[in-house]
């Protein structure tokens, strides 16, 4: 099901492309594929999620459920049909659970089985294993969770879920949807009322799908002005049908592709534009850019459009430490856009991008410091001085990520001198066919 690169060794050389045109469908969202994959397996009766996003991060998600007893059948198009197993149902795994690159499955998963009396060793591949999972253990552990193995918390993890689970009563102190996702998923099989307190507002999928799927949860503000989740455990989800909207996260690389060569334009569909999703658009518009709404429309509860992407003249921006939550997975497209933008740009607090599949505030400054673009850090800040322009004749690595492989794809579609990429694998965790997409629209490169 998952599209493969026809590359032995996975490099690629990117070279100057002429304009780019064209119309291309933003694929499916991966942060909600992944929870309706988890609500449909919570349900009991038969979930139909159409335009599941088929990429590896995905399928292990749902490999995962099915290891602890959901049955899920998906087709090549990504129609899923799944027959749940019901709050608290979880099966005993037969085996390890790997989840290769995809740092979303490992936390919600481990929120899903905390309040479940079962025993699970999560696998992942070299990049999942570095990651921090204390964010979610160490309060699930105040439900009831028990590490068994203890890898300086990290993966491999061997954890028992909770017997009998204690209702959650938590202040998020991290600004992560995955945590708070991680605990409403734990909460949903505890007997009584959870409490999760979220100072800092991240992605609510989890809260709307929720809500869809029937839950018992209300949201509140509190004198502080924080978002209270209340959420009474062991109420049973009605089966849905859901059509998955497009992720706004893999659009901005095109968005920015068609941004900054010159005499562009592109029409973009399916994007989603969920408020805490949709910020860099913001951003982008603040920068200068050409980017018109088309039309508007709704799937999943989540408000959709299509886009029109005109060739702009970018200026720098100032982005404040108060917007990197809603920007974290953009932060590497926004920097290419910086790079070609006139004037310098500020990006303030970004010490989250150090814990992501890789260290993608290194990989910031490295991709555009080899590629001849002034970029500096100052602590958990970046600067880049931008002058329209990008020399490139950079070798980029990757690191197994696969939003640097993206955004290099793009710093190098405009670039004097082509620019080397080591390993472009890590873009079908997210994106199988980027790179189909991208020669589609008139993107040069060669293996």
């Amino acid at each position: 099901m998952i599209m493969q690169l026809n590359n032995k060794n996975n490099a690629v050389i990117v070279y100057q492309s002429n304009s780019l045109h064209g119309a291309i469908r933003t694929p499916s969202d991966k942060s909600i594929s992944h929870r309706a994959l988890i609500l449909g397996a919570l349900c009991l009766g038969e979930t139909t999620i159409k335009n599941l996003l088929l990429s590896e991060d995905v399928i292990n998600t749902a490999e995962a459920l099915r290891q602890f007893g959901a049955n899920i059948i998906i087709n090549k198009d990504g129609e899923c049909k799944i027959c749940g197993i019901g709050i608290g149902g979880l099966l005993q795994p037969e085996k390890n659970i790997y989840l290769g690159n995809s740092g979303t499955s490992a936390r919600l998963l481990i929120g899903l089985m905390s309040s479940c009396e079962v025993v699970v060793k999560f696998e992942g591949d070299e990049s999942l294993s570095k990651r921090p999972m204390d964010r979610v253990l160490s309060p699930l552990q105040k439900v009831g969770l028990e590490i068994l193995e203890d890898n300086d918390r990290k993966l491999p993890l061997t954890l028992r879920g909770a017997a009998m689970p204690v209702p959650i009563d938590h202040q998020l102190t991290i600004p992560s949807a995955q945590v708070k996702t991680a605990l409403m998923l734990s909460a949903l099989n505890i007997s009584g009322t959870s409490i999760i307190i979220e100072p800092i507002k991240t992605r609510d999928h989890t809260e709307n799908l929720l809500k869809l799927f029937d839950a018992d949860i209300t949201i509140n503000k509190n004198s502080d002005g924080y978002d209270v989740i209340k959420i009474n455990g062991q109420v049973k989800l009605t089966p849905q049908q859901i059509d998955i909207p497009g992720d706004p996260s893999s659009a901005a690389f095109f968005i920015v592709a068609g941004l900054i060569k010159p005499n562009s334009k592109l029409k973009i569909t399916n994007v989603m534009t969920n408020p805490t999703r949709a910020h860099f658009i913001d951003v982008l518009n603040r920068m200068g850019a050409n980017i018109k709404i088309d039309r508007t429309y709704s799937k999943c509860g989540e408000d959709v459009c299509d886009l029109e992407v005109t060739s702009s003249e970018l200026n720098g921006i100032i982005i404040k430490k108060e917007e990197a939550p809603f920007l974290i997975d953009e932060f590497l497209i926004l920097a290419v856009a910086a790079a070609y933008a006139k004037g310098t740009s500020k990006f303030y607090g970004l010490s989250e991008l150090r814990v992501k599949e890789s260290n993608r505030f290194e990989a910031i400054v490295n991709m555009l410091s080899s590629s001849g673009v002034s970029c500096r850090n100052i602590g958990d800040d970046i600067v880049i001085d931008g002058n329209g322009e990008v020399i490139g004749g950079s070798e980029i690595k990757t690191n197994l990520d696969h939003r640097t492989a993206m955004a290099s794809f793009i710093l190098g579609l405009n670039a004097h001198n082509k620019i080397r990429i080591d390993d472009i694998s890590p873009i079908n965790t997210s994106f199988p066919g980027f790179t189909q997409l991208y020669t589609q629209i008139g993107g040069s490169f060669k293996s």
